[in-house]
């Protein structure tokens, strides 16, 4: 039952992002930066600072990130943030590398 309501629930979510992104991408179609994301990181955030519960994996990052700093781990929090953001950018460079290598 668990699984179902969070394959449910993640279900919802992914659809409120990219209905939002559509929104946002209308009103601004050519952004400077990625605006559509990161109005969706931020709110994300902010939705599971307030309600405990989100629409972004974002979100969860944020109040991990978050929770370190409160318990004053403040190495493994830099850690944390370091290797969650550079790490993501890295990887997905070189998984991008990948599928362009393997699409010929």
């Amino acid at each position: 039952m668990n699984i179902l309501l969070l394959s449910m629930s993640g279900g919802l979510g992914a659809i409120c992002r990219y209905l939002l992104g559509l929104a946002i991408m209308k009103k601004n179609p050519y952004p400077e930066i990625p605006i559509a994301m990161l109005t969706v990181n931020v709110i994300g955030s902010f939705g599971l600072g307030v309600f405990f519960g989100a629409f972004t994996t974002f979100s969860t990052f944020s109040m991990e990130a978050v929770e370190l700093l409160r318990e004053k781990k403040y190495r493994k929090a830099l850690i944390y943030i370091s290797i969650s953001l550079i790490g993501s950018v890295i990887t997905f460079s070189i998984g991008y590398l990948i599928g362009i290598w393997m699409a010929g």
